[in-house]
């Protein structure tokens, strides 16, 4: 039964009669926006770029490279069309982009990542924009509705994007083979997909998923010490998430680039031996 003193719900933010009344927006005197103004233009370049690859559906193919974006290639028209690999999974009837399939995990994977909410909710959404600056929404649900909910699925998303870093590691050993698939051969591409691939995997590593799973529900690290370790070796990627995820991000788009510059006929391979 109500008693008439339970805390009303806060449906006016930051600008009820329990906090303090401030009439300036905020006191910060330094430039607070720049960060999430960066942010916004990094992530939305991203998005244009992987969007308009995904739908080209064309020059993602330059031998032995396969662009990250459209690895593994599981459709028929890879082959008949751009003379590259393919499962043939979906056969001849799939007329898509097969990016359009491949890209729902590891951006899944990306969306649902700690650093990324942070990252977008400030950036696009001023949730809030920055320390010590109000948020103009009046009320606060956290991740409790959808879509937002959704982001539980984080832990799910993790393990597939295992398996894409895990594809993208085969993709880079056949990097290391000549156009007529010889191998004991490198190029400046194996290079680009050396780079890429290892900083897929310290990212994905890094996940505070995968840190739960490796050292999670222990009540005694001294009777783990394997688990311990490898605890310990997540935890110090864990501490540079940020910078891998911006640095991860570059490297798959610069990857792509790079095949889709040789697949197009810019320049050639550079082949080193």
């Amino acid at each position: 039964m109500a008693t008439g003193t339970e805390p009303q719900q806060n449906s006016g933010g930051v600008r009820t009669g329990t906090r303090a009344a401030i009439a300036a927006p905020h006191l910060r005197t330094d430039r607070w926006w720049l960060a999430p103004a960066t942010t916004a233009a990094g992530l939305l370049a991203f998005v244009v770029y992987s969007t308009w690859r995904a739908f080209a559906n064309a020059d993602y193919y330059a031998a032995p490279y396969v662009s990250p974006l459209y690895s593994p290639c599981l459709a028929r028209n890879c082959a008949t069309m751009h003379g590259g690999p393919n499962a043939d999974v979906f056969g001849s009837w799939w007329a898509i982009s097969p990016a359009i399939i491949i890209l729902v995990f590891p951006l899944g994977f990306r969306l649902t990542c700690y650093y990324y909410r942070k990252a977008y909710y400030r950036s696009f959404w001023a949730s809030p924009p920055a320390c010590a600056v109000a948020e103009p929404h009046r009320r606060y649900t956290g991740e409790t509705r959808f879509p937002l909910v959704l982001q539980n699925l984080h832990r799910y998303f993790f393990y597939a994007a295992v398996l894409v870093a895990g594809v993208l590691t085969y993709d880079t050993v056949l990097a290391f083979r000549d156009t007529h698939y010889r191998w004991g051969h490198m190029g400046l591409g194996t290079l680009v997909f050396l780079v890429n691939v290892a900083l897929i995997w310290t990212y994905t590593l890094s996940c505070h998923s995968c840190r739960h799973i490796v050292g999670g529900k222990l009540k005694h690290f001294s009777k783990h010490p394997v688990r311990y370790r490898t605890w310990q070796f997540v935890g110090r990627l864990n501490a540079r998430h940020m910078l891998l995820a911006w640095t991860s991000l570059v490297s798959v788009s610069l990857a792509d680039l790079y095949v889709y510059l040789v697949a197009s006929g810019v320049f050639d391979d550079p082949r080193f031996f």
